[in-house]
């Protein structure tokens, strides 16, 4: 009694797309966090040189995992990093323009939470949320690629794990507003 799970209608290249979409998901909310990461580090410490600045944060995160792996480089040593792994680069490939992009629409996006936050001012926003709230706005407003819904979800479960509990209400309310004023689907890509 062998039988073949396309004998129980089973559409493989729905479960391929399934699993391919889910894969990604997880390495793009990681590319997110990393993103809050350097923004929040950069906003703290800004440097000038924003190329050397990101070349030496993805190298302190791949030494961060290695150091996890094998353990900690004793005082002294000069730890050499191997080329990144594909999961590595495809991390970086989907956070650099995140980064860059926030950065450059800085202003305009703290005009908007500004805005929104009502009885707040900027500087009195925790740091981390300052920064998560920075990277949303930018995808809801110059990433057509991305769904806006998308950008709050993980907008919101970013700042659960990053920050507190209510620190995701604050960054759905203030997102929230900012999606009833988009221009375009919140659902859907262009």
């Amino acid at each position: 009694m062998h039988s073949s799970l396309s004998e129980w209608g089973v559409d493989f290249d729905f479960l391929f797309a399934f699993f391919a979409a889910w894969y990604g998901m997880g390495k793009r909310r990681e590319a997110r966090e990393r993103a809050v990461q350097f923004l929040f580090q950069h906003d703290l410490n800004p440097r000038e040189d924003l190329d050397a600045a990101l070349s030496q944060f993805w190298d302190s995160q791949q030494g961060a995992a290695i150091a996890e792996e094998k353990g900690a480089a004793h005082w002294g040593q000069t730890v050499e990093l191997p080329p990144p792994t594909t999961d590595e680069a495809a991390v970086r490939m989907f956070a650099d323009p995140l980064i860059r992009g926030t950065l450059e629409h800085r202003d305009e996006a703290d005009a908007i939470i500004k805005k929104h936050a009502i009885n707040w001012e900027l500087h009195r926003i925790a740091a981390v949320d300052r920064n998560i709230l920075r990277l949303a706005i930018y995808e809801m407003l110059h990433r057509e690629d991305i769904p806006p819904v998308v950008s709050i979800n993980e907008a919101v479960d970013i700042a659960k794990k990053f920050s507190t509990q209510d620190s995701g209400k604050f960054v759905n309310g203030i997102l929230d507003k900012v999606k009833s004023e988009l221009m375009r689907p919140a659902r859907e890509v262009k």
